[in-house]
């Protein structure tokens, strides 16, 4: 918006405010600036100013949103670490099966036999 001259606006109960010049009388001198939007205009101090609020809930809002993000965060990382360490402890414990073809038993059972004639 433009510095020191607000535009008459329409609010959104659809109250019709006059146009004013900033700094308005008893207003703080240094809010020379029209700030705000189509539906509320205000003075500020600051040009680039879009809230008529104090900054410090944003600031609150912030770090509320910083914080839930960070615990978002540390939790998806466990969650992650978690299933590496089970699929590593699944992979490395499982039991090695080689193919058993059935030869092997049957070569034990005539190695056996073979054993017992050359006793007796």
């Amino acid at each position: 918006m433009g510095a020191a001259d607000c535009t008459s606006y329409v609010t959104a109960e659809k109250v019709l405010v006059g146009a004013f010049s900033c700094p308005r009388e008893g207003g703080e001198a240094s809010a020379i600036y029209c700030c705000g939007f189509q539906d509320v205009k205000y003075c500020c101090d600051d040009p680039h100013s879009f809230f008529p609020y104090e900054h410090n809930y944003m600031w609150w809002l912030s770090v509320g949103a910083l914080v839930g993000l960070s615990v978002a965060a540390v939790v998806l990382l466990a969650f992650m670490i978690t299933v590496c360490v089970l699929c590593y402890l699944f992979i490395s414990t499982k039991p090695r099966r080689k193919l058993d073809t059935g030869l092997s038993l049957s070569l034990q059972a005539t190695d056996v036999e073979t054993r017992r004639n050359s006793l007796c």
